[in-house]
């Protein structure tokens, strides 16, 4: 057992070198971006913004993920990138990352259909609009509200808003005073859709645009056409208006309200038709179950190929860099308290930053730790972010080793204290007898819960998607909001997650057994030794035969 743990630890210390290799080479980067444009999107806000897998009509390639952006966002950002001479990159951004990444840096401008409202007014600067929009309500055509014509007709209904916009802001605040069952937001469209066609809401509040695509989509549905301040709800031009997001102070400002200025009305109409034509082309609902499920395989299986191997390899270096995170932080805990008061006080700071390191990392979910180091990184870095990748496996690696560390305690507490003494007596140091007699059986000890962290560190890397890490769920998200196909899209990636964590179990148990090595051993010198391996004792002891 003692060659098994050895070898473990040796591979415990190569991929902690492999991750720091890899974390040099990011931090070592130059800034690159000076001649391009980054804009941020989620990529998946139809028809302004979604994801497509060719470049047709225009599509442009999306920097960190599979696929291409479309819509109308993306033709605008488009038209600017081209006149500022600049190249433009279209970066994939969960929707409460947008407004950060400005912040921090990390992305010139948002274009995604965002309102320039004064509280976000209080955390960047916005251009003039270059989108004016009008809400309405979408419902089914069976419905109960199909021929509602103002927002009184809809009394009794039960209505959503996406999370997060002026739509929910404007049915929170309006919408009981004309009898609405004000309904919990929810994240996306397509999540809105699939509980409105499975009877759980009667409507939605969308942009007309949204509306337009969303019905071409889905057969079932309809929207009412409501005017704002009129027989719709009352919502001020900030709230309607779409504008461009960007840093205070950012140098293109004027021109860029000046390239939008060029653009008229018309030819904005127009170019928003495009976008809805291109955005139902994108859509697989209106086939069968079954063929869903196959398009969708088919059509992404790459990138969801690509999403399971980012999620196996940051899941693997995340647990075998917590481990070892938590052996040290083991190791450490049990060393006998020093003679000198300069190492007893140092040794207490060590137990003090140690314990805390410990509490915060358990203590808080892995989601917010992922928000505050990747963006909070970029802000004292003057907007310079970590390589994602490389986050991600800081962010598992050190959310797990605070798990480990307490995992790795027990398993030292578990050890008889006689073997600690023994070891003594015979004159070995603290660290001989951890790494001769403790840890190598501390280690089988806590294999199963390590297997453990290893299964969850599978499933958490999910949360890792709030700073655009491209695993499984990531993908599977995506894939999601851009073919409305939610039921069968998570029922996939949840079947994946399944097999991953079921066959990663099932190697596990494989390796635990193979730690505990044979079950027929015999003591050696004993007296019920046969005569076979007596001899093997004797040759092993440098014995002869004879």
């Amino acid at each position: 057992m003692k060659k098994t743990f050895k070898i473990i630890v040796s591979v415990l210390i190569l991929a902690v070198l492999a991750v720091s290799v890899v974390m040099l080479s990011a931090c070592n980067k130059q800034d690159e971006n000076k001649e391009k444009l980054v804009v941020g999107l989620e990529c998946g806000y139809i028809p302004f913004n979604f994801t497509q897998q060719t470049d047709a009509n225009g599509g442009i390639k999306i920097s960190n993920a599979d696929g291409y952006a479309n819509g109308y966002d993306v033709i605008i950002a488009k038209r600017i990138a081209d006149a500022l001479g600049k190249e433009l990159v279209i970066v994939k951004t969960e929707w409460d990352s947008l407004v950060p990444g400005v912040s921090a840096g990390t992305l010139d401008l948002i274009i995604a259909g965002m309102s320039p409202t004064a509280q976000r007014r209080e955390s960047i600067d916005f251009s003039n609009a270059y989108y004016e929009s009008n809400l309405v309500i979408v419902v089914r055509k069976d419905g109960a509200y199909a021929q509602a014509s103002n927002l009184d007709d809809f009394s009794g209904a039960k209505i959503v808003a996406q999370q997060g916009t002026f739509h929910e802001k404007a049915l929170q605040e309006q919408g009981e005073q004309h009898g609405i069952t004000v309904g919990t937001s929810m994240a996306t469209f397509p999540e809105m859709t699939i509980a409105l066609n499975a009877k759980t809401i009667d409507g939605y509040v969308a942009e007309e645009p949204g509306a337009i695509a969303d019905c071409a989509a889905n057969e079932a549905l309809t929207f009412v056409h409501l005017t704002n301040n009129d027989t719709g709800f009352t919502a001020s031009a900030e709230d309607t208006q779409i504008a461009i997001g960007m840093k205070y102070g950012f140098e293109y400002k004027d021109a860029i309200n000046n390239i939008l200025a060029g653009i008229s009305q018309e030819e904005r109409l127009a170019i928003m038709q495009d976008a809805v034509t291109y955005s139902t082309d994108n859509t697989t609902v209106k086939s069968t179950f079954f063929s869903r499920i196959g398009n969708i395989i088919k059509t992404y299986y790459l990138s969801i190929l690509k999403g399971v191997g980012y999620t196996i390899l940051v899941a693997i270096v995340g647990t075998v860099a917590g481990l070892f995170i938590g052996l040290l932080i083991g190791m450490y805990r049990t060393l006998d308290t020093p003679k000198n008061k300069v190492l007893v006080v140092l040794k207490k700071i060590g137990d003090v930053i140690l314990s805390a390191y410990i509490e915060v990392f358990r203590g808080t979910p892995m989601m917010v730790q992922a928000m505050v180091i990747f963006w909070g990184s970029a802000l004292i870095n003057d907007g310079n972010t970590m390589n994602v990748t490389v986050a991600g496996l800081i962010i598992v690696s050190i959310n797990t080793g605070a798990y480990m560390a307490e995992i790795v305690r027990g398993g030292i507490i578990s050890i008889d204290k006689g073997q600690f003494e023994g070891a003594q007596a015979i004159g070995m140091t603290h660290s001989q007898t951890m790494w001769n007699v403790v840890l190598p059986q501390v280690l089988r000890n806590i294999m199963p819960s390590v297997a453990n962290e290893f299964v969850i560190n599978i499933k958490d890397t999910s949360v890792l998607n709030v700073i655009g890490f491209t695993e499984l769920f990531f993908y599977g998200k995506s894939i999601a909001l851009n073919t409305y196909a939610i039921f069968e899209t998570y029922l996939v990636v949840a079947a994946i997650y399944f097999i991953l964590t079921f066959t990663i179990t099932r190697i596990l148990r494989l390796v635990e057994k193979k730690m505990d090595g044979k079950k027929d051993y015999q003591i050696m010198g004993s007296q019920n030794m046969d005569a076979e391996s007596m001899l093997r004792e004797k040759k092993a002891l440098g014995g002869n035969e004879q």
